[in-house]
Protein backbone atom coordinates (compact mmCIF):
# COMPACT_ATOMS: atom_id res chain seq x y z
CA UNK A 1 0.00 0.00 0.00
CA UNK A 2 1.21 3.51 -0.81
CA UNK A 3 2.84 5.20 2.20
CA UNK A 4 0.40 8.07 1.80
CA UNK A 5 -2.52 5.69 2.33
CA UNK A 6 -0.87 4.14 5.39
CA UNK A 7 -0.26 7.55 6.88
CA UNK A 8 -3.74 8.83 6.16
CA UNK A 9 -5.66 5.98 7.80
CA UNK A 10 -7.81 7.43 10.56
CA UNK A 11 -5.81 10.67 10.61
CA UNK A 12 -7.60 12.91 13.10
CA UNK A 13 -8.59 16.37 11.93
CA UNK A 14 -10.44 17.50 15.01
CA UNK A 15 -9.61 16.38 18.55
CA UNK A 16 -13.20 15.92 19.64
CA UNK A 17 -15.46 12.87 19.75
CA UNK A 18 -19.18 12.18 19.71
CA UNK A 19 -21.30 9.05 19.93
CA UNK A 20 -23.54 10.49 17.24
CA UNK A 21 -20.85 10.90 14.57
CA UNK A 22 -21.47 9.07 11.31
CA UNK A 23 -19.27 7.52 8.63
CA UNK A 24 -19.73 8.54 4.98
CA UNK A 25 -17.92 6.97 2.04
CA UNK A 26 -17.44 9.19 -1.01
CA UNK A 27 -15.46 9.30 -4.24
CA UNK A 28 -13.53 12.28 -5.59
CA UNK A 29 -11.81 12.94 -8.90
CA UNK A 30 -9.07 15.21 -10.26
CA UNK A 31 -7.17 15.60 -13.53
CA UNK A 32 -3.45 14.81 -13.58
CA UNK A 33 -2.70 16.11 -17.07
CA UNK A 34 -1.60 19.59 -16.04
CA UNK A 35 -0.45 19.02 -12.49
CA UNK A 36 1.57 16.66 -10.32
CA UNK A 37 0.11 13.41 -9.00
CA UNK A 38 0.48 14.68 -5.43
CA UNK A 39 -1.47 17.87 -6.08
CA UNK A 40 -4.11 15.98 -8.08
CA UNK A 41 -4.49 13.52 -5.20
CA UNK A 42 -4.98 16.47 -2.84
CA UNK A 43 -7.67 17.93 -5.08
CA UNK A 44 -9.44 14.56 -5.40
CA UNK A 45 -9.47 14.09 -1.62
CA UNK A 46 -10.79 17.62 -1.12
CA UNK A 47 -13.50 16.89 -3.70
CA UNK A 48 -14.53 13.69 -1.92
CA UNK A 49 -14.42 15.31 1.52
CA UNK A 50 -16.58 18.17 0.36
CA UNK A 51 -19.22 15.71 -0.84
CA UNK A 52 -19.18 13.91 2.50
CA UNK A 53 -19.59 17.16 4.41
CA UNK A 54 -22.42 18.34 2.19
CA UNK A 55 -24.54 15.21 2.49
CA UNK A 56 -24.00 15.16 6.25
CA UNK A 57 -25.69 18.55 6.44
CA UNK A 58 -22.66 20.82 6.33
CA UNK A 59 -21.99 23.62 3.89
CA UNK A 60 -18.31 23.84 3.07
CA UNK A 61 -16.68 27.22 2.68
CA UNK A 62 -13.19 25.80 2.28
CA UNK A 63 -11.34 22.50 2.42
CA UNK A 64 -7.77 23.59 2.91
CA UNK A 65 -4.28 22.49 2.15
CA UNK A 66 -2.54 19.14 2.10
CA UNK A 67 1.17 19.44 2.85
CA UNK A 68 3.56 16.62 1.88
CA UNK A 69 0.65 14.31 1.18
CA UNK A 70 -1.05 14.66 4.58
CA UNK A 71 -4.03 16.70 5.65
CA UNK A 72 -2.48 18.94 8.28
CA UNK A 73 -5.02 21.69 8.88
CA UNK A 74 -6.50 21.59 12.35
CA UNK A 75 -9.95 22.73 11.30
CA UNK A 76 -12.08 22.67 8.20
CA UNK A 77 -14.17 25.80 7.82
CA UNK A 78 -17.84 24.92 7.48
CA UNK A 79 -21.11 26.62 8.33
CA UNK A 80 -23.42 23.89 9.47
CA UNK A 81 -23.73 20.79 11.61
CA UNK A 82 -20.71 18.85 10.51
CA UNK A 83 -16.99 18.71 11.05
CA UNK A 84 -14.56 15.89 10.43
CA UNK A 85 -13.53 13.66 13.30
CA UNK A 86 -11.35 11.32 11.25
CA UNK A 87 -10.71 10.29 7.67
CA UNK A 88 -9.57 7.13 5.94
CA UNK A 89 -8.36 6.75 2.37
CA UNK A 90 -9.92 3.54 1.08
CA UNK A 91 -8.79 3.39 -2.54
CA UNK A 92 -6.81 5.26 -5.17
CA UNK A 93 -7.09 4.55 -8.91
CA UNK A 94 -5.17 6.15 -11.81
CA UNK A 95 -6.79 5.96 -15.26
CA UNK A 96 -5.32 7.89 -18.19
CA UNK A 97 -5.16 11.49 -16.92
CA UNK A 98 -7.64 11.01 -14.06
CA UNK A 99 -7.08 10.12 -10.43
CA UNK A 100 -10.00 8.73 -8.44
CA UNK A 101 -9.90 8.39 -4.66
CA UNK A 102 -12.41 6.87 -2.28
CA UNK A 103 -12.46 8.08 1.33
CA UNK A 104 -14.42 7.38 4.49
CA UNK A 105 -15.03 10.45 6.65
CA UNK A 106 -16.36 10.39 10.20
CA UNK A 107 -18.61 13.46 10.32
CA UNK A 108 -19.07 14.93 13.76
CA UNK A 109 -22.05 17.14 14.71
CA UNK A 110 -21.02 20.59 15.85
CA UNK A 111 -23.50 22.00 18.36
CA UNK A 112 -25.23 25.29 17.61
CA UNK A 113 -22.95 26.18 14.68
CA UNK A 114 -25.33 25.39 11.90
CA UNK A 115 -27.80 26.94 9.53
CA UNK A 116 -31.39 25.77 9.26
CA UNK A 117 -32.66 24.15 6.08
CA UNK A 118 -36.23 24.79 5.05
CA UNK A 119 -37.55 21.30 5.62
CA UNK A 120 -39.37 20.00 8.67
CA UNK A 121 -38.12 16.81 10.31
CA UNK A 122 -40.75 14.25 11.25
CA UNK A 123 -40.84 13.69 15.03
CA UNK A 124 -42.78 11.00 16.88
CA UNK A 125 -43.50 11.73 20.56
CA UNK A 126 -44.39 8.69 22.65
CA UNK A 127 -46.42 8.53 25.85
CA UNK A 128 -44.40 9.48 28.91
CA UNK A 129 -43.89 7.14 31.84
CA UNK A 130 -44.56 8.04 35.47
CA UNK A 131 -41.77 6.41 37.42
CA UNK A 132 -43.46 6.61 40.82
CA UNK A 133 -47.15 6.17 40.09
CA UNK A 134 -48.20 6.58 43.71
CA UNK A 135 -47.10 10.23 43.54
CA UNK A 136 -50.10 10.90 41.28
CA UNK A 137 -52.58 9.69 43.91
CA UNK A 138 -53.33 13.16 45.28
CA UNK A 139 -55.50 14.73 42.60
CA UNK A 140 -55.69 11.46 40.68
CA UNK A 141 -53.47 12.91 37.96
CA UNK A 142 -52.35 9.57 36.49
CA UNK A 143 -53.12 10.75 32.94
CA UNK A 144 -50.47 13.45 33.22
CA UNK A 145 -48.11 11.07 31.41
CA UNK A 146 -50.36 11.50 28.35
CA UNK A 147 -51.48 15.10 28.85
CA UNK A 148 -48.02 16.65 29.11
CA UNK A 149 -46.67 15.13 25.89
CA UNK A 150 -49.96 15.86 24.10
CA UNK A 151 -49.54 19.51 25.09
CA UNK A 152 -45.91 19.40 23.94
CA UNK A 153 -46.89 17.96 20.54
CA UNK A 154 -49.55 20.65 20.11
CA UNK A 155 -47.09 23.43 20.94
CA UNK A 156 -44.50 21.99 18.56
CA UNK A 157 -46.98 21.87 15.69
CA UNK A 158 -48.05 25.45 16.45
CA UNK A 159 -44.63 26.97 17.03
CA UNK A 160 -41.80 24.80 15.74
CA UNK A 161 -40.10 25.80 12.52
CA UNK A 162 -38.24 22.53 12.13
CA UNK A 163 -40.53 19.66 13.17
CA UNK A 164 -43.70 17.94 12.00
CA UNK A 165 -44.91 16.11 15.09
CA UNK A 166 -47.12 13.07 15.61
CA UNK A 167 -47.87 11.14 18.80
CA UNK A 168 -48.49 7.66 20.16
CA UNK A 169 -50.35 8.20 23.44
CA UNK A 170 -52.73 5.29 24.01
CA UNK A 171 -50.03 2.66 24.46
CA UNK A 172 -46.83 2.79 26.46
CA UNK A 173 -43.53 1.71 24.96
CA UNK A 174 -40.89 -0.42 26.69
CA UNK A 175 -38.45 2.48 26.75
CA UNK A 176 -38.51 3.16 30.49
CA UNK A 177 -37.95 -0.50 31.37
CA UNK A 178 -35.11 -0.75 28.84
CA UNK A 179 -33.61 2.53 29.97
CA UNK A 180 -33.66 1.38 33.58
CA UNK A 181 -31.87 -1.82 32.53
CA UNK A 182 -29.31 0.11 30.41
CA UNK A 183 -30.39 -2.07 27.46
CA UNK A 184 -29.00 0.21 24.74
CA UNK A 185 -29.23 -2.34 21.93
CA UNK A 186 -32.90 -2.98 22.67
CA UNK A 187 -33.58 0.78 22.77
CA UNK A 188 -31.97 1.04 19.34
CA UNK A 189 -34.25 -1.70 18.02
CA UNK A 190 -37.33 -0.08 19.59
CA UNK A 191 -36.42 3.30 18.11
CA UNK A 192 -35.84 1.92 14.63
CA UNK A 193 -39.05 -0.11 14.77
CA UNK A 194 -41.11 2.95 15.72
CA UNK A 195 -39.35 4.98 13.03
CA UNK A 196 -40.14 2.39 10.36
CA UNK A 197 -43.79 1.95 11.35
CA UNK A 198 -44.54 5.69 11.57
CA UNK A 199 -42.21 7.15 8.91
CA UNK A 200 -40.58 9.33 11.57
CA UNK A 201 -37.02 10.63 11.39
CA UNK A 202 -36.82 11.21 15.16
CA UNK A 203 -38.36 9.45 18.16
CA UNK A 204 -38.83 11.10 21.55
CA UNK A 205 -39.27 9.28 24.86
CA UNK A 206 -39.76 10.81 28.30
CA UNK A 207 -40.03 9.88 31.96
CA UNK A 208 -41.82 11.88 34.66
CA UNK A 209 -39.49 11.43 37.62
CA UNK A 210 -41.13 13.50 40.37
CA UNK A 211 -44.68 14.63 41.26
CA UNK A 212 -44.10 14.69 45.02
CA UNK A 213 -45.15 17.35 47.51
CA UNK A 214 -42.65 19.24 49.58
CA UNK A 215 -42.80 18.28 53.22
CA UNK A 216 -43.55 21.83 54.32
CA UNK A 217 -46.14 24.17 52.93
CA UNK A 218 -45.30 27.63 51.62
CA UNK A 219 -43.88 29.99 54.19
CA UNK A 220 -47.13 31.82 54.89
CA UNK A 221 -49.17 30.44 57.81
CA UNK A 222 -52.26 31.36 55.81
CA UNK A 223 -51.20 28.97 53.06
CA UNK A 224 -50.66 26.27 55.66
CA UNK A 225 -54.19 26.73 56.97
CA UNK A 226 -55.61 26.54 53.46
CA UNK A 227 -53.66 23.38 52.71
CA UNK A 228 -51.72 24.83 49.74
CA UNK A 229 -48.49 22.88 49.38
CA UNK A 230 -45.64 23.17 46.87
CA UNK A 231 -45.66 20.28 44.40
CA UNK A 232 -42.70 19.21 42.31
CA UNK A 233 -42.63 18.38 38.63
CA UNK A 234 -39.58 16.77 37.00
CA UNK A 235 -39.32 15.15 33.60
CA UNK A 236 -36.50 13.71 31.46
CA UNK A 237 -36.62 13.83 27.65
CA UNK A 238 -34.67 11.59 25.26
CA UNK A 239 -34.48 12.32 21.51
CA UNK A 240 -33.30 9.51 19.23
CA UNK A 241 -32.42 9.32 15.55
CA UNK A 242 -34.88 6.84 14.09
CA UNK A 243 -32.53 5.69 11.36
CA UNK A 244 -29.66 4.40 13.49
CA UNK A 245 -31.20 4.46 16.97
CA UNK A 246 -28.57 6.83 18.34
CA UNK A 247 -29.33 9.26 21.16
CA UNK A 248 -29.26 12.79 19.70
CA UNK A 249 -30.16 14.83 22.77
CA UNK A 250 -31.40 14.44 26.32
CA UNK A 251 -32.24 16.88 29.09
CA UNK A 252 -33.92 17.00 32.50
CA UNK A 253 -36.36 19.72 33.55
CA UNK A 254 -37.75 20.41 37.01
CA UNK A 255 -39.55 23.08 38.99
CA UNK A 256 -41.98 23.54 41.88
CA UNK A 257 -45.29 25.44 42.16
CA UNK A 258 -48.17 25.60 44.66
CA UNK A 259 -50.84 22.89 44.31
CA UNK A 260 -54.01 24.91 44.79
CA UNK A 261 -56.57 22.11 44.48
CA UNK A 262 -58.17 20.57 47.56
CA UNK A 263 -57.00 17.16 48.67
CA UNK A 264 -60.16 15.24 47.82
CA UNK A 265 -60.83 16.64 44.35
CA UNK A 266 -59.88 14.63 41.24
CA UNK A 267 -58.14 16.98 38.84
CA UNK A 268 -58.68 16.77 35.07
CA UNK A 269 -55.20 17.26 33.60
CA UNK A 270 -56.71 18.00 30.18
CA UNK A 271 -58.99 20.82 31.41
CA UNK A 272 -58.32 24.56 31.56
CA UNK A 273 -58.54 24.83 35.38
CA UNK A 274 -55.48 22.61 35.64
CA UNK A 275 -53.42 24.39 32.98
CA UNK A 276 -54.44 27.82 34.29
CA UNK A 277 -53.44 26.96 37.86
CA UNK A 278 -50.02 27.93 39.17
CA UNK A 279 -48.89 24.32 38.88
CA UNK A 280 -50.19 23.99 35.33
CA UNK A 281 -48.59 27.28 34.27
CA UNK A 282 -45.27 26.05 35.67
CA UNK A 283 -45.48 22.87 33.57
CA UNK A 284 -46.48 24.98 30.55
CA UNK A 285 -43.32 27.06 30.97
CA UNK A 286 -41.25 23.88 31.01
CA UNK A 287 -42.97 22.77 27.80
CA UNK A 288 -42.06 26.07 26.16
CA UNK A 289 -38.41 25.48 27.07
CA UNK A 290 -38.59 21.95 25.64
CA UNK A 291 -40.00 23.26 22.33
CA UNK A 292 -37.09 25.71 22.07
CA UNK A 293 -34.51 23.05 22.93
CA UNK A 294 -35.92 20.55 20.42
CA UNK A 295 -35.82 23.17 17.67
CA UNK A 296 -32.24 24.12 18.47
CA UNK A 297 -31.11 20.50 18.29
CA UNK A 298 -33.15 19.28 15.32
CA UNK A 299 -32.51 22.32 13.14
CA UNK A 300 -28.85 21.32 12.88
CA UNK A 301 -29.62 17.83 11.61
CA UNK A 302 -29.65 17.13 7.85
CA UNK A 303 -33.05 16.72 6.25
CA UNK A 304 -33.36 13.13 5.12
CA UNK A 305 -36.09 10.77 4.05
CA UNK A 306 -36.24 7.05 3.44
CA UNK A 307 -36.61 5.70 -0.06
CA UNK A 308 -39.86 3.74 -0.15
CA UNK A 309 -39.91 2.88 -3.88
CA UNK A 310 -37.35 2.59 -6.67
CA UNK A 311 -38.58 2.44 -10.27
CA UNK A 312 -36.37 3.03 -13.31
CA UNK A 313 -34.77 6.45 -12.86
CA UNK A 314 -37.14 7.64 -10.14
CA UNK A 315 -37.49 7.15 -6.40
CA UNK A 316 -40.28 7.87 -3.96
CA UNK A 317 -39.33 9.15 -0.50
CA UNK A 318 -41.35 9.50 2.69
CA UNK A 319 -41.18 13.30 2.81
CA UNK A 320 -43.75 15.54 1.18
CA UNK A 321 -45.52 18.86 1.13
CA UNK A 322 -46.21 18.73 4.86
CA UNK A 323 -42.44 18.64 5.46
CA UNK A 324 -41.86 21.75 3.34
CA UNK A 325 -40.74 20.09 0.08
CA UNK A 326 -41.28 21.88 -3.22
CA UNK A 327 -41.15 20.83 -6.85
CA UNK A 328 -37.55 21.17 -8.04
CA UNK A 329 -35.87 20.45 -4.69
CA UNK A 330 -32.69 18.38 -5.09
CA UNK A 331 -31.57 15.40 -3.04
CA UNK A 332 -28.45 13.26 -2.89
CA UNK A 333 -28.89 9.52 -2.40
CA UNK A 334 -27.08 7.52 0.29
CA UNK A 335 -26.74 3.75 0.22
CA UNK A 336 -26.68 2.09 3.65
CA UNK A 337 -23.55 0.00 4.08
CA UNK A 338 -21.40 -1.74 6.68
CA UNK A 339 -17.62 -1.91 6.67
CA UNK A 340 -14.72 -3.04 8.83
CA UNK A 341 -11.83 -0.71 9.56
CA UNK A 342 -8.12 -1.54 9.57
CA UNK A 343 -8.23 -2.92 13.12
CA UNK A 344 -11.26 -5.13 12.51
CA UNK A 345 -13.97 -2.99 14.10
CA UNK A 346 -17.32 -3.00 12.31
CA UNK A 347 -19.16 0.24 11.48
CA UNK A 348 -22.44 1.21 9.88
CA UNK A 349 -22.27 4.06 7.42
CA UNK A 350 -23.37 5.50 4.11
CA UNK A 351 -21.99 5.20 0.62
CA UNK A 352 -22.67 8.52 -1.08
CA UNK A 353 -24.20 7.72 -4.45
CA UNK A 354 -23.20 9.71 -7.54
CA UNK A 355 -26.91 10.14 -8.29
CA UNK A 356 -28.75 13.36 -7.55
CA UNK A 357 -32.49 13.53 -7.99
CA UNK A 358 -34.96 16.38 -8.39
CA UNK A 359 -38.50 16.38 -7.01
CA UNK A 360 -41.09 16.17 -9.79
CA UNK A 361 -44.27 15.16 -7.91
CA UNK A 362 -45.57 15.82 -4.42
CA UNK A 363 -48.24 14.62 -2.05
CA UNK A 364 -48.63 15.70 1.56
CA UNK A 365 -46.49 12.81 2.82
CA UNK A 366 -44.37 11.68 -0.16
CA UNK A 367 -42.25 13.00 -3.01
CA UNK A 368 -41.28 11.46 -6.35
CA UNK A 369 -37.84 12.46 -7.62
CA UNK A 370 -35.99 11.57 -10.83
CA UNK A 371 -32.43 11.75 -12.11
CA UNK A 372 -31.84 14.74 -14.35
CA UNK A 373 -30.13 12.76 -17.12
CA UNK A 374 -32.46 9.77 -17.05
CA UNK A 375 -29.76 7.42 -15.73
CA UNK A 376 -30.97 4.23 -14.07
CA UNK A 377 -29.93 3.62 -10.47
CA UNK A 378 -27.23 1.13 -9.56
CA UNK A 379 -27.28 -0.15 -5.98
CA UNK A 380 -29.91 2.26 -4.64
CA UNK A 381 -32.75 0.37 -2.99
CA UNK A 382 -35.68 0.66 -0.60
CA UNK A 383 -34.72 1.98 2.88
CA UNK A 384 -31.71 3.88 1.53
CA UNK A 385 -31.74 7.63 2.18
CA UNK A 386 -32.41 10.79 0.22
CA UNK A 387 -30.63 13.73 1.83
CA UNK A 388 -31.26 17.38 1.15
CA UNK A 389 -28.52 19.94 1.78
CA UNK A 390 -27.82 23.58 0.95
CA UNK A 391 -24.91 24.73 -1.14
Amino acid sequence: MHNFIKQLLLFSLLCSFSVSSQWYETTGHAQTSNTSVELARTQAIENALKKALLVSGASVSSVQQVVNGLLTQDQISIRASGSVNSIELVDEVHTNNLITVTIRADILPQDKKCFAVNFKKSLLITRSHLLQREQANLGGIYLIEKAVVAKLAKRLNQQSTFTKTTTILNNKTDFSRLNNSLASDEITQLTQSLSDSTDSQYIMFSEITNLSFNEQATNSWLFWQQGVYPRNFAINFYLYNGLNGELVWQKSYQNTAPWTFTKRIKVDVYANPFWQSEYGVMIGNIIESVVKDIDENIMCEPSSGKIIQVKGNQVMINLGRDHGLKIGDEFSLLHLTNFTNSVGKSYAGFNVSPYKVKVTKLTRQTATATTADGRLFGNIQIDDLAVRYEN
